[in-house]
Parts: structure tokens; sequence; C-alpha cells
């Protein structure tokens, strides 16, 4: 099994700024689009951002639209995830996911992506 690895979650003040990465092998990365999704308990997996891995063709959730930015570097095969003006409803645990087709991801069919990190919390609290 492939892995994806996430880092970067910490406790950070409402309005505050923070960058998630995630580090995978050059297998997945160069043949799928890669993402971003968070979980809050009880409420379903929700997607928040994807890239494609030919372009830099960038798919974002309305809810981060303008102050979350994903990008990647192709020579670490790792993805990004710069999160600004952060919210207290940004709290969440933060998963790096990995598949080919991107409508899979963007309607977050959850149980079809073929790749998922481990998580990272991201707590946004004063």
């Amino acid at each position: 099994q492939e892995e994806l690895v996430e880092s970067g979650g910490s406790v950070v003040p409402p309005g505050a700024s923070l960058k998630l990465s995630c580090t995978t092998s050059e297998r997945v990365f160069a043949n799928n689009f890669m993402a971003w999704f968070r979980h809050v308990p009880g409420n379903e997996r929700e997607f928040v951002a994807a890239i494609a891995w030919f372009a830099d063709n960038t798919y974002y959730a309305d809810s981060v639209k303008g102050r979350f930015a994903i990008s990647k570097d192709a020579a670490l095969n790792t993805v990004y995830l710069e999160m600004n003006r952060l919210k207290p409803e940004d709290t969440a645990v933060y998963y790096c996911a990995a598949d080919k087709y991107i409508t899979t991801i963007t309607r977050a069919r959850i149980p079809e992506i073929t790749f998922w990190g481990q998580g990272t919390q991201v707590t946004v609290s004063s």
C-alpha cells in the first residue's frame, strides 16, 4: 500500500495561517489528482481542495475558496495546503488523498478514493 504522509497540523488562533504538507511516492504523485479532505466527528468527510498531476489545475470547495491554496512540488512528490484567515469552523482532521478521477474527489466519493493519509489535526481556537 502506498503511503501518504501529512504534516503541519497545529493549534492556531482565529485569523492565523497554517501550511500543511503531504508527501508520497513518485508513483502516486505522478499519476493521480492529489487532494485534501477534512473530517469533524459526527460529520461526513468533506472535500477541501485538489490539484492535477499533469498541470496546475486546482479545485476548491466553496467554503475555502479565496482563503486556502493548494500547490505542489513535483521534485519532492509533495502537495501543500496553505490555509489563511482560519476560522474556528476550519477545525478538523485534515487528510491527504489521491485518486485518478477528479469527480471521485470533488464529489467526495469516500469509499472509492484510492489512497489516504493518516490525517493531521488542525485546531482553530483562541
